[in-house]
């Protein structure tokens, strides 16, 4: 009786999943609405389930042929074009994706009662062959307080407070020339890669509602957006009650920000200094109904309520919420928040999203973003 090696037998286990992964998931006809296709030679699809089965694998294509388990009927030059693809709108692919996943999986499971919730947030994508990465910048990291190499890696998810979707992503370069380090090069702003250099030098903020219209239009829906203080803006907050989206936020400790309080402009030390905390042990230090916006900037204003809590890393120190939507409570808004974040950021750590479902294809799509950028072909 012969014994099968238990590596060939984990090889053939994950090809297994993969396929059974992309036929339950229409992954071929996503891909074909998202122009990734291939005019002759190999099949797209071979070579789409081949990277990814790699993920999975933890072996890349350059050990397979080092030591001697590259058994596929392709070249590298194959696996490279593929790679440098700059027709494949690989943002419109996760977003569609993920919606089929959210809408036709998991709502079914999550309670109607229980809130959903988009979640941005931004995380550091290092480089070490900045030099031949185009648009690569020196970026500020906010986890070590140092500028560093890459992009920032700005991604939006789904959540009901348990399970995280990602839903799509967008490396961010930097605006400035002086902190450009990789090569920058000429493109037709009509392209698919001219939009993506665009939207890569792009105002965070903005990108933020550009990915946010880009889930929408694909069909997610949620109840709630939540970020952090890095995007709580009077400007964005508006534009999103707009679209009929409900925002829970950290307030940014800015003089330049203000709210309308008691008939008066106030920024948020302002409006903590001038009030009344809430003594004992109570769940919150302050609760006050505000306006965001101006007329004249925004072109209206929104209600809103701020909520400020106790800092656990520092019991003499404060943070402040926002949230538009007037009906929950105070207790409701903390933890909803709390909740939320808490789950998006334990299943999503720098680039390396471990949600089980669409983390392997994150991974390869944040590998065809960089490789496109470093192609020739830039229509």
């Amino acid at each position: 009786m012969s014994i099968v090696p238990s590596e060939a037998g984990s090889k053939q286990e994950i090809s297994n999943s993969i396929s059974r992964f992309i036929r339950d998931f229409k992954v071929g006809p996503l891909l074909k609405k998202c122009n990734c296709k291939k005019e002759k030679g190999i099949p797209f699809m071979k070579l789409f389930t081949y990277i990814l089965c790699n993920v999975f694998r933890d072996r890349s294509m350059y050990m397979q042929k080092k030591t001697g388990n590259f058994k596929e009927d392709f070249s590298k030059n194959a696996y490279y074009r593929f790679l440098r693809g700059s027709h494949s709108n690989w943002l419109r692919f996760t977003t569609l994706l993920s919606e089929k996943i959210v809408n036709e999986h998991l709502r079914g499971l999550t309670s109607t009662g229980r809130a959903d919730c988009f979640v941005v947030d931004d995380s550091l994508y290092e480089r070490i062959g900045y030099k031949h990465t185009e648009l690569a910048s020196r970026v500020f990291d906010h986890v070590s307080m140092k500028f560093k190499k890459g992009f920032r890696m700005m991604t939006l998810g789904w959540t009901d407070g348990c399970s995280f979707i990602p839903i799509n992503f967008s490396l961010l370069a930097s605006s400035k020339e002086e902190n450009i380090l990789g090569e920058v090069k000429t493109y037709d702003r009509r392209s698919l890669a001219g939009k993506r250099r665009i939207m890569a030098q792009s105002k965070g903020t903005d990108v933020m509602i550009q990915l946010i219209d880009e889930a929408m239009k694909a069909g997610h829906k949620a109840k709630y957006v939540l970020f952090d203080s890095w995007f709580s803006n009077p400007r964005q907050i508006v534009e999103l009650k707009d679209k009929g989206l409900d925002t829970i936020a950290m307030v940014k400790i800015s003089s330049r920000i203000k709210y309308e309080y008691d008939g008066e402009r106030k920024d948020i030390k302002q409006i903590y200094n001038s009030c009344k905390k809430r003594r004992g042990r109570s769940r919150y230090l302050l609760s006050v109904s505000v306006k965001v916006g101006q007329e004249q900037k925004n072109g209206h204003s929104v209600d809103a309520r701020i909520v400020c809590v106790r800092n656990r890393a520092n019991r003499k120190d404060w943070l402040a919420l926002i949230c538009t939507d007037m009906s929950l409570s105070e207790t409701a808004r903390v933890q909803l928040y709390l909740r939320s974040m808490k789950s998006a950021r334990k299943k999503q750590v720098s680039c390396k999203i471990s949600c089980k479902i669409t983390a392997p294809i994150f991974r390869i799509l944040v590998l065809c973003s960089i490789c496109s950028s470093m192609g020739e072909n830039n229509h």
